[in-house]
């Protein structure tokens, strides 16, 4: 698969190979729960005959505001591989211009304002982010011979950069009405709020539109997709091309993914569960997905799967005769894991999974010592040197675990002492080097249920 980088300056950036073919009509994604409203709301069966007539242009917009996104932007980004598969040409435009303004949808306070370094760190890092979805896909989770139409990714500011206010201002900002952009949700509640609403917030319409203007112009870009809460600004841009223009274009709304409570995933929120791995383990990442009650699993497959609605059908029908073995989730989990985080960060993730909750040593003994001890509470890592006749209980002294070797002896015969894993109840018990120490030159200590020390043997 190509996915092409355009850049501040323009430049293009190019990285691997290829290939495509599923359902042309979009629209059939409603079947599975990734649209909720369409602009103009009459538009259905004219979008439908423009989707069968051949391949259409579709964007969708990612500011910067972070170094990687988050489960929040996954729908997102599964609705552009859905139009990919369909042979659609798809844009990911990188909001390096509107960073610097910030959206103020969904929002009761204005956005921090972030520096020029940390725009452009956070730039790399989402840029990042979906590179590696895009090239997961194309090698783990398609596969048709028929190349894919390459994802083009562009940095807003590289047209920003190369106009001034005025020009802005007196070309597109003529064509937008001020009853219109104030009758905007995201307006209307800042406005009402106590923090109330600055230009600078109340602008961000003004560039969007113009985002879809200057997308469509360039690339022939009739189609814009966003979260429901991004709705005011897709209006604004079908205004704005509708008058400049005098052509039709359309906008296609999905649903925010949520908590149980209704509360939305973000970085705002303070719940966000990031895709970049120094961010979010894998692990931690797997778990989320794996952690999805049976009422939503079904919902969650058919948004962040590719599996077809009658595999999904057919696996919640073992579901429901095998509840105990959560065979939706652990494929949910699978599926979106290797998708963000690839074959190895899935294999990472599984074993983490076995050595936590099947009690699993081979898997224990494959994981880094890091992993080891972030998975298990953040447990100290003490390095140890061998000696020979070491005991069980000099051992559990020398790393800490007790606070005095009478604790440590009642403990320990009690069979509250546990070494990778495995009840270890007599303290004068000698530490055998083959048998305790796993291959990733580690032993896990354990006392009682939640208490993890981590030995890192020095050779």
């Amino acid at each position: 698969m190509f996915v092409k980088i355009l850049m501040k300056h323009g430049q293009f950036k190019i990285f691997s190979q290829s290939r495509y073919f599923s359902n042309r009509n979009m629209l059939k994604l409603k079947d599975r729960g990734m649209f909720q409203d369409i602009f103009p709301d009459n538009a259905a069966n004219v979008v439908t005959d423009i989707f069968n007539s051949g391949y259409q242009t579709v964007y969708a917009g990612f500011d910067p505001t972070a170094n990687s996104l988050h489960v929040g932007n996954l729908l997102v980004l599964f609705n552009l591989l859905h139009w990919q598969r369909g042979g659609h040409k798809t844009i990911a435009v990188i909001g390096g211009g509107t960073a610097k303004i910030g959206d103020p949808s969904g929002r009761n306070t204005e956005r921090e304002q972030l520096s020029r370094l940390s725009i452009d760190d956070n730039i790399v890092g989402v840029c990042e982010n979906i590179e590696t979805v895009f090239r997961n896909h194309e090698k783990y989770l398609w596969n048709e011979k028929d190349p894919l139409i390459p994802l083009r990714i562009v940095n807003n500011e590289s047209w920003y950069s190369q106009m001034n206010a005025i020009e802005l201002i007196a070309g597109a900002g003529r064509y937008m009405r001020m009853g219109t952009l104030m009758s905007r949700t995201s307006v209307q509640n800042r406005l009402q709020s106590q923090a109330g609403m600055s230009f600078t917030e109340f602008s961000y319409q003004l560039f969007q539109a113009y985002d879809w203007l200057h997308l469509f112009k360039t690339y022939g870009c009739s189609f814009q997709i966003g979260g429901s809460d991004q709705m005011g600004n897709i209006m604004s841009g079908h205004e704005l091309i509708s008058k400049a223009c005098e052509k039709p274009v359309y906008g296609l709304t999905l649903p925010l993914i949520t908590t149980e409570m209704g509360d939305k995933f973000g970085k705002s929120a303070g719940n966000a569960v990031w895709l970049s791995s120094d961010k979010t383990s894998s692990f931690t990442f797997y778990q989320f997905w794996m952690r999805h009650p049976d009422s939503e699993v079904e919902k969650y497959l058919k948004m962040f799967t590719f599996d077809s609605l009658g595999a999904i059908s057919d696996l919640m029908r073992q579901h429901r005769e095998k509840p105990e073995l959560r065979l939706p989730q652990k494929r949910l989990a699978e599926q979106v894991t290797l998708l963000v985080h690839g074959k190895e960060g899935l294999i990472k993730a599984q074993r983490a999974t076995r050595a936590l909750y099947e009690g699993s040593i081979s898997a224990l003994g494959q994981i880094d010592a890091k992993d080891v001890s972030s998975l298990f509470g953040g447990a100290t890592i003490v390095e140890v040197l061998p000696e020979a006749g070491q005991s069980i209980l000099e051992l559990a002294m020398k790393v800490g675990c007790f606070p005095t070797k009478e604790d440590a002896v009642r403990i320990i015969c009690a069979g509250g002492f546990y070494i990778n894993q495995q009840k270890a109840s007599n303290p004068s018990e000698v530490i055998n080097i083959n048998v305790h120490r796993l291959e990733n030159n580690i032993s896990l200590l354990r006392v009682g249920k939640k208490n993890y020390y981590l030995v890192k043997w020095l050779s």
